[in-house]
C-alpha cells in the first residue's frame, strides 16, 4: 500500500504542476489540434506527425513542452482518422480501418453525429484505460528488469527488431527482418562505442556520429508518405454530418463492458513492440464480432463494432509506451519516433529511466486525453471543414515542414541528404512490400545491441556461453530461436498438420 500511494502522490504532483503551468495548455491544446488534423487529412498519419514535431521541439524546448507537445499529437492523431474513415470510408490512419466497417454506415444512415460522439467517447475512456495500464504495469515491469544486464538487454534489443520484423510483414516475414537488419547495420555506423574507433564512415566526418536519428525518421515515415501520397490522389464522397454529436450517456453506459474488454485488448496488443494501433484495432474487432450475440450486424453499422475498434486503437497508446519506457523498445511505430526525441534529449528509456520522466508522461496522457474529448466534441465541424482541403495543397507543405525539422536539428545540408537517401530507400521498399518501421527500429536499438552485445563479450572474454549460464538471457535467447523458428517453412507445415488432425 505504501508504494501505491507513493505513486499516486508522484502522479499527484506532476499532473498538479502541468494543471498549474500556463505554458502547458499553449503546447497541449496546440499539439492535440494538429494532431487531429493530421490524422483526419488522408494520406498523413500519427508517426508523421510525432516525427515532425520532433524535429521542430525535440531538443528546442524544456523536456516536458516537448513531451507535451509529441504525446499529444500522437492522442489526437490516434482519434483523428476516424473523422475521414466515417465521413469518407477513407481511414485517416491505419489505426481507424477498422473503425471503417460499421463507422461509414451508421454515417450513410443519418447517424453520424451519434456515431463521431461515440467515437470521441470511445477514444477518451480508451486512452485512459492505456495510462492506467501504463502506470500499473509500468513500475511492476521496472522492478524485474532491474537485474537486466548486458546479455539480455542485447538478446532484448535483437528480440524486438525481430518480433516488429515478423508482426509488421505484409506477405514474406523474412522481409520484415531484412528491414530490421538494414536499420541494425545502420546503427553500426560511426564511432564504436566502445572503442571510440571510426567504422563504414568511409573518411566522411559527417558519419563520424553515426546516422542521426531525426532525419532518418523523417525520411523513412515522411517522404515515403508524401510521394505515394501525390502519386494515388483519394478521392470519397463525403457523407453529411447529421445528429447530435454529444454522445448519449444511455448508450455509453450500455456498452462499458465492450469498451472496457477492447480498452483492455488494445492495451495488451500495444504493448508488443513494433505491433501499432492498426493491429489493435482489428484484434479487438474481431474479438467483439464473436463475442457479441449481435455479431452478425458487424460491419452493417453496429455500434459494438465502432466502440470496439475505436476504444482498442487508443488504448494501444498507452500499451505502446510500456516496452518503450521500461525496455527502451517501442511497441508502435509513433512510440519508434517518440524513442527518438528521448534520443536526441539524452534520454536512455529503460531499467535506468528517471521514475519523474514515468509519471511525468502518464499526467500528460491524462491532460492530452481530456483535451482531446472536449476539442472533439466542440470542434468537430472546424476538423470535418478541414477534410475539404486537397491533398494538393497540405501534402507540399508537409513536405517543407519535414525539410525544416529535419534541417534544424543538425543545421547542416548533409541531414538533408540523409533524409531523402532514407526516404527514396524507404519508398522502393514499401513498393517492394517490405515494411519500414523494422528498418527504424532497428536503427534505434541497434546501437543499443552493439554495445550490450560487445560489453558482454569483453566481460566473459569472448566466451558465448554468457548468453546461456544466466537464466534471463538463456530465456530470451529462446524466445528469439523459437520465433525465427516459427516461421520456418517445415516448422509452419508441422504446426498446420498438428492444427488439422486436432480439427
Amino acid at each position: 500500500m505504501d508504494f501505491i500511494a507513493t505513486q499516486l502522490s508522484g502522479f499527484g504532483g506532476a499532473f498538479a504542476a502541468l494543471v498549474l503551468d500556463p505554458v502547458t495548455y499553449i503546447y497541449l491544446v496546440s499539439s492535440v489540434f494538429l494532431g487531429i488534423v493530421f490524422g483526419a487529412l488522408p494520406g498523413l498519419t500519427a508517426t508523421l506527425a510525432v516525427t515532425i514535431l520532433t524535429g521542430f521541439f525535440g531538443n528546442k524546448i524544456p523536456l516536458d513542452y516537448s513531451m507535451i507537445a509529441l504525446l499529444g499529437a500522437y492522442v489526437g492523431a490516434i482519434y483523428g482518422g476516424s473523422y475521414p474513415t466515417l465521413l469518407l470510408n477513407i481511414p485517416g490512419t491505419a489505426a481507424s480501418a477498422a473503425t471503417a466497417m460499421d463507422g461509414y454506415p451508421l454515417a450513410k444512415s443519418g447517424r453520424g453525429g451519434e456515431a463521431l460522439g461515440l467515437t470521441t467517447t470511445a477514444s477518451f475512456i480508451g486512452t485512459l484505460i492505456g495510462t492506467v495500464a501504463l502506470l500499473i504495469f509500468v513500475w511492476v515491469l521496472l522492478l524485474v528488469s532491474q537485474n537486466i544486464a548486458s546479455p539480455e538487454k542485447a538478446l532484448l534489443a535483437l528480440f524486438g527488431i525481430l518480433l516488429s520484423g515478423t508482426l509488421m510483414s505484409e506477405d514474406l516475414v523474412i522481409k520484415g527482418w531484412i528491414a530490421g537488419l538494414i536499420g541494425l547495420a545502420m546503427a553500426m555506423v560511426g564511432l564504436d562505442p566502445l572503442l571510440s574507433e571510426p567504422r563504414y564512415t568511409f573518411g566522411w566526418s559527417y558519419l563520424m556520429s553515426g546516422f542521426q536519428v531525426v532525419p532518418v525518421l523523417m525520411g523513412a515515415f515522411a517522404v515515403p508518405q508524401i510521394i505515394e501520397g501525390l502519386r494515388t490522389m483519394q478521392l470519397g464522397r463525403m457523407v453529411q454530418l447529421k445528429g447530435r454529436i454529444l454522445p448519449n450517456l444511455r448508450t455509453v453506459r450500455k456498452h462499458m463492458p465492450t469498451i472496457t474488454r477492447s480498452g483492455v485488448i488494445g492495451t495488451g496488443v500495444g504493448a508488443l513492440p513494433g505491433v501499432g494501433e492498426d493491429v489493435a484495432g482489428w484484434v479487438s474487432y474481431g474479438v467483439g464480432k464473436s463475442v457479441s450475440p449481435d455479431g452478425k450486424s458487424f460491419g452493417k453499422g453496429s455500434v459494438e463494432g465502432l466502440l470496439s475498434s475505436e476504444t482498442a486503437n487508443n488504448a494501444c497508446i498507452g500499451g505502446a509506451l510500456i516496452p518503450l519506457l521500461v525496455l527502451g523498445i517501442p511497441g508502435s511505430p509513433p512510440a519508434a519516433a517518440l524513442m527518438g526525441a528521448f534520443k536526441i534529449n539524452n534520454i536512455i528509456p529503460g531499467p535506468t529511466i528517471d521514475p519523474d520522466i514515468i509519471l511525468r508522461v502518464v499526467a500528460i496522457m491524462v491532460l492530452a486525453s481530456f483535451t482531446m474529448f472536449i476539442m472533439g466534441l466542440f470542434t468537430a465541424r472546424i476538423f470535418i471543414k478541414i477534410l475539404r482541403i486537397p491533398q494538393t495543397v497540405f501534402l507540399p507543405i508537409v513536405m517543407v515542414l519535414t525539410t525544416i525539422g529535419s534541417f534544424s536539428v543538425g543545421g547542416g545540408i548533409n541531414d538533408l541528404y540523409l533524409m531523402l537517401g532514407v526516404g527514396f530507400v524507404a519508398y522502393f521498399m514499401g513498393m517492394l512490400r517490405f515494411p519500414i518501421a523494422p528498418l527504424v527500429i532497428g536503427v534505434i536499438l541497434g546501437g543499443l545491441f552493439d554495445e550490450t552485445f560487445r560489453r558482454s563479450l569483453l566481460i566473459a572474454e569472448g566466451d558465448l556461453s554468457v548468453f546461456i549460464s544466466r537464466p534471463g538471457a538463456a530465456i530470451l535467447l529462446t524466445l528469439n530461436i523459437a520465433l525465427i523458428a516459427s516461421q520456418l517453412p517445415m516448422i509452419r507445415r508441422i504446426f498446420a498438420r498438428l492444427r488439422r488432425k486436432a480439427t
